[in-house]
């Protein structure tokens, strides 16, 4: 018999993950507000949010876990001729609140969105204080493509991504788990299993296999160490 969902407090304590629903899978909580200290507290465990507009907060673990090994990133030969060949520039930190409104937008196979004016209020916050970053790409002045997560620790937690251009989220993802790579980051949280990142390496793993990766030890007082300048902005071939 599954556990009652638990309301959660004032204080930024979270269920033991293991707890979480089956169905749907992995939710755990509800309630409780976006306050960072609270959505990192999550990060740290596994736990973010995901809800709709008239909805309270939720907060999910799902079992299994789609995450990403860079050692593991595939690259198609197409891909990789695009991302040699293509005139596009890459960018990080230069347009953060317009990547997230770009991923809030509907999509073709679901026009509802969950990236709420609230969440993208509380996100924007945990980026203007270091730990959310955003990474996009460019044609000429115009944002064509772009994603964005939370670093924590040597973990990257990926949240959403999109394209205006064919294949300029595939482009963005190659260079942030490259350049993660080279920069000592061990994993790249992908949350629920989908067709587009399996095809760039990632792959599911048990819930319990997911917790020993977290930052549960890393100081989230202090943002994690992010590799990239937000003053440059760079071929996106680079990396290929």
């Amino acid at each position: 018999m599954q556990q009652p969902l638990q309301w959660l407090d004032t204080s930024f304590e979270f269920p033991d993950p293991a707890t979480a629903l089956q169905r749907p899978n992995g939710l755990l909580a509800v309630g409780g507000d976006l306050q960072p200290m609270r959505l990192l507290a999550g990060y740290q465990r596994g736990i973010f949010p995901w809800f709709s507009g008239d909805q309270p907060p939720l907060w999910w673990t799902p079992d299994p876990r789609m995450v990403l090994f860079p050692n593991e990133l595939k690259i198609s030969h197409s891909l990789r001729k695009t991302c040699r060949n293509n005139t596009y520039m890459l960018s990080s930190d230069r347009a953060f609140v317009r990547v997230m409104a770009a991923c809030a937008q509907p999509r073709k196979d679901n026009p509802a969105t969950w990236i709420t004016s609230a969440m993208q209020q509380a996100y924007l916050k945990l980026h203007e204080a270091g730990y959310a970053h955003s990474i996009e790409v460019w044609e000429d002045k115009e944002l064509v493509g772009g994603l964005y997560g939370i670093a924590i620790g040597k973990i990257f937690f990926g949240e959403s991504m999109f394209s205006c251009r064919s294949n300029t989220s595939k482009i963005a993802l190659v260079n942030t788990v490259q350049t993660l790579h080279a920069n000592g980051y061990e994993l790249i949280d992908c949350q629920v299993a989908n067709p587009h990142l399996a095809s760039l390496g990632a792959r599911t793993i048990a819930r319990s296999d997911f917790m020993r990766y977290l930052p549960v030890s890393a100081d989230i007082s202090k943002p994690a160490y992010w590799p990239y300048n937000s003053t440059n902005t760079l071929p996106a071939r680079i990396l290929v």
